[in-house]
């Protein structure tokens, strides 16, 4: 266990990032667990959070380093420490930043995995397959109905509130990271799973009003603390449905969908900008790497299709 003062500094970074940034629950964790490993390393070398200097910092990347941990683990860690000696400096705890000019080792940059759109329709008709009763294959159409449709991640699509889709609307607002809000179409595919799915859930609703059940204020909903479907629950379904359509499990996760969605709207001529706020990305830069799929996508059909390669 990390000592009073740590768990004060870390705890007190943790809310500023949640106050003030709005920083999603997931980084916040991630943050948590890397600065309480960092704060237990130096705790057992006998050192602390208020007297580490630079060569302690990259010590401890070389420690992680030895375990064998990815560049990209690595590089969180050292940014999630860059980040709570920025705001000690910043809150006159400490004089410096030991951090900040260290250089990382970088992350490896992998291009998303993605499906063609066959792969998709093929997934789309396995998951109004799967299911024990009609209403649980209506759900489960209707998620990755809206998932394909709109590039939501998952933790979005799963705690969509129900009320974001009535009406038959044309344009849905999500609520994504950082509690940021943003609108993203409905294709005619997804509004026809989605009322099919409504129609089925009002009717259950209605049926558990008379037995004195409150209905579920999310879209899907479950059992779980949370009252939504989780997203460990739908990340079984997908891999469930890939074996269905015939596709590797290995290949297919809810994100895989979301990138899906982005590289086949830019194969169609979709702007990147566009892409880039329907993804709900900060930075264009991170939309970019569907240019990368694409090219990759381009290079191949080349060596494949083109009749002189062939002859090669």
């Amino acid at each position: 266990m990390p000592t009073p003062d740590a768990s004060r500094w870390i705890s007190t970074f943790l809310d500023a990032q949640a106050a003030e940034l709005g920083a999603a629950r997931n980084t916040l964790l991630a943050y948590g667990r890397d600065l309480l490993d960092f704060a237990g390393w130096l705790e057992r070398r006998g050192g602390a959070l208020a007297d580490a200097g630079r060569d302690t910092v990259e010590a401890y990347l070389i420690h992680c380093d030895a375990q064998g941990l990815a560049k990209a683990t690595r590089a969180r860690r050292l940014s999630s420490i860059r980040q709570l000696y920025r705001f000690a400096f910043d809150e006159g705890w400490r004089a410096d930043n030991p951090a900040l000019r260290i250089a990382g080792p970088g992350k490896v940059q992998r291009l998303p995995k993605t499906l063609s759109p066959e792969d998709v329709s093929r997934l789309l008709e396995a998951a109004e397959a799967k299911g024990r009763t009609a209403d649980e294959r209506l759900r489960n159409r209707a998620m990755f109905e809206l998932l394909y449709a709109t590039g939501m991640r998952v933790s979005e699509l799963v705690t969509l509130p129900l009320a974001a889709v009535r009406g038959d609307p044309r344009m849905v607002l999500v609520r994504g990271k950082g509690d940021k809000e943003r609108m993203v179409p409905l294709s005619t595919p997804a509004r026809a799973a989605l009322a099919n799915w409504l129609r089925h859930r009002d009717t259950e609703d209605e049926a558990g009003r008379t037995r004195g059940l409150a209905p579920s204020k999310y879209l899907f909903s479950g059992a779980g603390a949370g009252g939504h479907m989780t997203r460990q629950h739908f990340h079984l379904m997908v891999k469930d449905c890939a074996i269905l359509a015939g596709i590797d499990p290995a290949r297919v996760t809810p994100h895989t969908l979301r990138h899906a969605f982005a590289t086949h709207l830019l194969a169609g001529g979709a702007d990147l900008r566009v892409i880039q706020t329907l993804l709900g990305h900060a930075d264009v830069a991170t939309t970019e790497i569907y240019t990368h799929v694409l090219d990759d996508h381009l290079k191949d059909l080349v060596l494949t299709r083109h009749p002189l390669a062939r002859k090669g």
